[in-house]
C-alpha cells in the first residue's frame, strides 16, 4: 500500500481548520469507501477533535508517541477508535501538559509508517508549527492551509506561506482551503490567493447553522448534513485531489528533513541563538516581507531602484532601533555593515554584490547559504560573508532568472542564465543539490577585450593574433577548443572581432555571452520548456533558422549536441568563416569529441564518414588550455590538412611549450611556431594577397629558447599523438614535399 499524509494547518486560531481537517477525512472515506485514519495534533486545543468528530479516543497521541513496539496493523489496533464511516481516529489528550508533553521524535516512527498503514491519513496540525507539526509536515505528501476571507486571517496565513517555503518545502506541495467563503464578499478566492501568493485550491461556503449544530451534537458535518453547503464544498475539495490524482503527482517532490533543526536556525530560534547577527537579519527579513512588497517594483528602471533603496533602508534603520541589538551592534560602523547586507539580501544579490563589485573577482561559487568561494588573480579563496539562511539564496537565483523569463523550481530544478552585465550563471537547486542551492557565476569583464589585451597577459604571441585574423578574414572555419573556464568565449569573442563589418553574423546561444563589436549582428538564444513541457527550442532548432536567415557566419556558442551535424553541414555548405566551442583537452581528442557529438544527431552516419565531413568542413583548431598557475593561453593553433587512411592530418602551425615555474610559482615557458605553413596561405597569395612568411617563424618570440636554435620536433606536441607520423623540418621553412615558399 502507497497511502498518503496530508496535514492541515492554520494561520491563526478560528479559522476553522479543525472542522476542515475531520470532515474531509470523513469526506474521503465516503468517496473512496476506504479507511482514513485522524490524528489531532494540535496541541494548543487539546480535545477539540473529540467533540467535532464524536469519537472518543481510546488512547491518544502521546501515548502512541510513546510506544516502542514495532508498527504494525496488529500493534496499531489498541490505540484506534473507530467510527462506522470508516474513519479511524487518534485524538489529543485532554490535559494541556500531557500535549505539551509530545515525543515528537517518537511520533516519527508511526508517521513512516503510516502510508503502508492507511490509504490516507489527515492530520490536524494546529495553528502554530510546534515541534509535533513539523514531524507531521516532514513526513507529509501535501500541506493544507485554512484561510478565512478576513485581513488578519490573510497576513497570518501569508506569513505561515512564507515560513514554510523558508524552510524549502515546494511550493506545489502547499495547497490553500479557503473557509467561510461568502458570495458577494469583497474578498474574493482570487483576492485570497493573490494576498498569500498561491491560487486557492478548494473553496468551502460559510454555512455557520450546520456548523454550530454540527459542535452541538457532537458529530461531524458529513454525517448529520450531507447536503449542507459545507458538506458540499468539502465533497468538491475531495473530488478534485482523486480526479487530478494530486496526491501521486506531489508524493513525486522532494520533502525536506529535519525542518525543526532548519527552522530553529532560519527562524532565529534552537541552534541559531549562536549566530546573534544571523538571527537579527532574519528577524528584520521576516518583518521587511510583513511590511512591504519588494517584489512589486521596477526592476528596468535605475531611478526606481534608488527610490526603493532608500525607502527600504529607512524602514530598516527603524526596525533595528525597535530590537534589542545590545552586544551585537557595538558601534556605527557595526550598524551600517548589517544595513547594507539586509539590502543587498532584500533588494540584490546578498553577499555576491560585493563579489561582482570587484573587478579581479572572476567567478564566483555558492554551496549551500554557509560557504561562497570566488576566484580571485587565478586561485580560489573562500569569503567569510555568507547568506541567512537557504531562502536568501533562492530568492537570489529566483531575482537572477526572472527578468530572463527562465524559471527554476522543484520540477525543473536547474537553469542558465545571464546577468545585466552578460555574467554567465548556472543554478541547481535541491533535490538535485543536496547540500542546498548552488550558484554558479563566470564573471565577464566590464570592457570588451581585444587580442591587444590576450598578447598583453601573455595568452598568445602577436604573430600568432595576426594569422587568427588573417584566418578568419579567409573565411576559415575555427573551432575553439578547451575545458571549463579556459577561456573559450574570450577567445572567440576576439576572434569575431576579426570578422569584417560589412558580412552578416548570426550567433546561436543557450544563454547570450557573445558579444561582438559588428553592427550587423542577429543573436539568437534558446528557450526551455513551458510548465507544461513544451514550447523547448533547443541549439539544434536555432542553428537549423539561421540557415534561413542568409548568414555570412554562423557562431556557435557551444556544440555539446546533435546541432554539431547541422554545424558541420553549414560550414561545408556555404557558410565558410563560421565558429563555435567544444569541450577537449587537445586538438586530437577535439577530433573525437566532435565525432561523439554527431552521433548525438541519430543520423546513423559510419565514424569515417563523419571523420570525413569533420576533415573538409573544419579548417583550424584552436586550443585554449588553463594552466597550473591559473592563466590561461593559446597552447595549439593547429590545421586539419584531410584524412590518411582513417586518421584525420592534423599539423601544428604554433604551439606553447611549459618549461616550469619561477619562484612565485608562475609558469615559465614560450611559444613557438612549427615552420609549417598552413595550405590557405598559399591559396591566398595566388589571389593576390600578400602573407608575410615571418609569422611563420620564431624571430619575434620571446623570451628566448632555452636551447640554442635548435628548432621544436612537431611529433613531441600531445595533439599529434596517434596520427600518421609528420617529417621534421628546419625551423622557419616550409614542407618542400607539400608546397614551395
Amino acid at each position: 500500500m502507497a497511502g498518503h499524509v496530508i496535514t492541515i494547518i492554520g494561520g491563526k486560531g478560528g479559522v476553522g481548520k479543525s472542522q476542515v481537517a475531520a470532515n474531509l477525512a470523513f469526506a474521503h472515506a465516503a468517496e473512496t469507501r476506504s479507511k482514513v485514519m485522524l490524528l489531532d495534533f494540535d496541541q494548543k486545543a487539546s480535545g477539540d477533535q473529540n467533540f467535532i468528530t464524536g469519537i472518543k479516543s481510546k488512547k491518544t497521541v502521546r501515548e502512541l508517541a510513546e510506544f516502542n513496539g514495532a508498527i504494525d496493523p496488529r500493534s496499531i489496533m489498541p490505540f484506534i477508535s473507530a467510527h462506522p464511516a470508516g474513519v479511524q481516529y487518534i485524538g489529543m489528550p485532554d490535559d494541556p501538559a500531557a500535549s505539551e508533553s509530545i515525543n515528537s521524535d517518537g511520533m516519527g516512527k508511526f508517521l513512516k509508517a503510516a502510508p503502508n498503514l492507511f490509504p490516507l491519513t489527515v492530520i490536524d496540525g494546529g495553528s502554530e508549527l510546534t515541534p509535533l507539526t513539523l514531524k507531521a509536515l516532514e513526513y507529509s505528501t501535501a500541506i493544507f492551509i485554512v484561510v478565512t476571507p478576513d485581513i488578519l486571517a490573510l497576513n497570518q496565513s501569508k506569513r505561515l506561506y512564507s515560513e514554510l517555503v523558508t524552510m524549502l518545502f515546494p511550493k506545489d506541495m502547499i495547497l490553500l482551503i479557503g473557509n467561510q467563503v461568502q458570495k458577494g464578499h469583497p474578498v474574493t478566492p482570487e483576492v485570497m490567493g493573490k494576498t498569500i501568493g498561491k491560487p486557492v485550491f478548494a473553496t468551502i461556503p460559510k454555512d455557520d447553522q450546520i456548523c454550530v449544530t454540527a459542535l452541538n451534537q457532537k458529530k461531524p458535518i458529513m454525517i448529520i448534513g450531507k447536503n449542507s453547503a459545507f458538506a458540499k464544498g468539502a465533497t468538491e475539495c475531495v473530488r478534485k485531489l482523486i480526479q487530478r490524482n494530486v496526491l501521486k503527482t506531489l508524493a513525486r517532490l522532494q520533502k525536506p528533513s529535519d525542518v525543526q533543526k532548519k527552522s530553529s536556525s532560519s527562524l532565529g530560534e534552537g541552534e541559531g541563538k549562536g549566530n546573534s547577527w544571523t538571527d537579527l537579519k532574519s528577524r528584520i527579513h521576516r518583518t521587511l516581507v510583513d511590511e512591504m512588497d519588494l517584489k512589486k517594483t521596477d526592476k528596468d528602471d535605475p531611478k526606481a531602484q534608488v527610490i526603493l533603496r532608500e525607502q527600504t533602508k529607512k524602514l530598516v534603520v527603524e526596525i533595528l532601533n525597535k530590537e534589542d541589538t545590545k552586544g551585537i551592534l557595538n558601534s556605527r560602523e557595526d550598524m551600517s555593515q548589517i544595513v547594507k547586507e539586509i539590502l543587498d539580501e532584500a533588494l540584490g544579490l546578498g553577499p555576491l554584490e560585493d563579489l561582482l563589485a570587484d573587478k579581479e573577482c572572476s567567478e564566483i561559487m555558492v554551496i549551500g547559504p554557509d560557504k561562497i568561494y570566488y576566484e580571485h588573480g587565478g586561485k580560489i579563496k573562500k569569503s567569510p560573508i555568507t547568506f541567512t539562511n537557504d531562502r536568501q539564496v533562492l530568492n537570489v537565483i529566483e531575482r537572477i532568472v526572472a527578468p530572463i523569463g527562465r524559471r527554476i523550481d522543484e520540477k525543473t530544478p536547474y537553469v542558465d542564465a545571464r546577468l545585466r552585465d552578460g555574467s554567465r550563471v548556472h543554478a541547481i537547486i535541491p533535490p538535485c543539490a543536496l547540500d542546498g542551492c548552488t550558484i554558479t557565476i563566470r564573471k565577464f569583464p566590464e570592457n570588451r577585450l581585444t587580442y591587444k589585451d590576450l598578447v598583453k597577459f601573455d595568452s598568445m604571441t602577436q604573430n600568432m593574433a595576426d594569422f587568427l585574423r588573417i584566418a578568419v578574414e579567409a573565411h576559415k572555419n575555427i573551432i575553439v577548443s578547451g575545458g571549463t573556464g579556459s577561456g573559450k568565449t574570450t577567445l572567440i569573442n576576439v576572434l569575431g572581432s576579426f570578422i569584417p563589418a560589412n558580412e552578416r553574423v548570426i550567433t546561436c546561444e543557450d544563454s547570450a555571452e557573445l558579444d561582438l563589436p559588428q553592427d550587423h549582428v542577429v543573436r539568437l538564444e534558446t528557450r526551455p520548456p513551458s510548465l507544461e513541457g513544451d514550447g523547448e527550442i533547443d541549439i539544434r532548432c536555432l542553428v537549423k533558422q539561421t540557415l534561413r536567415m542568409r548568414p555570412d557566419r554562423i557562431v556557435v556558442g557551444e556544440c555539446r549536441g546533435g546541432e554539431t551535424l547541422d554545424m558541420l553541414q553549414a560550414m561545408g555548405t556555404g557558410h565558410e568563416g563560421s565558429m563555435t566551442t567544444v569541450h577537449s583537452n587537445n586538438p586530437r581528442e577535439c577530433i573525437g569529441r566532435i565525432e561523439t557529438l554527431v552521433q548525438y544527431a541519430g543520423a546513423g552516419l559510419e565514424p569515417r564518414a563523419i571523420r570525413e565531413m569533420i576533415s573538409n568542413a573544419v579548417h583550424l583548431i584552436i586550443q585554449q588550455s588553463r594552466l597550473d598557475d591559473g592563466s590561461r593561453r593559446v597552447t595549439y593553433i593547429t590545421e586539419l590538412g584531410g584524412m590518411q587512411g582513417d586518421v584525420v592530418i592534423l599539423q601544428d602551425i604554433f604551439v606553447y611549450n611549459q618549461r616550469g615555474f619561477d619562484k612565485s610559482g608562475k609558469i615559465q615557458g614560450e611559444f613557438q611556431a612549427t615552420g609549417f605553413i598552413p595550405k590557405f596561405i598559399e591559396i591566398l597569395e595566388k589571389k593576390g594577397y600578400n602573407v608575410p612568411r615571418g609569422l611563420f617563424n620564431n624571430t619575434q618570440q620571446a623570451p628566448p629558447k632555452p636551447e640554442g636554435d635548435k628548432p621544436p620536433a612537431q611529433d613531441q606536441a600531445p595533439a599529434n599523438k596517434g596520427q600518421a607520423p609528420q617529417q621534421k623540418r628546419p625551423q622557419g621553412k616550409p614542407d618542400p614535399k607539400k608546397r614551395r615558399a
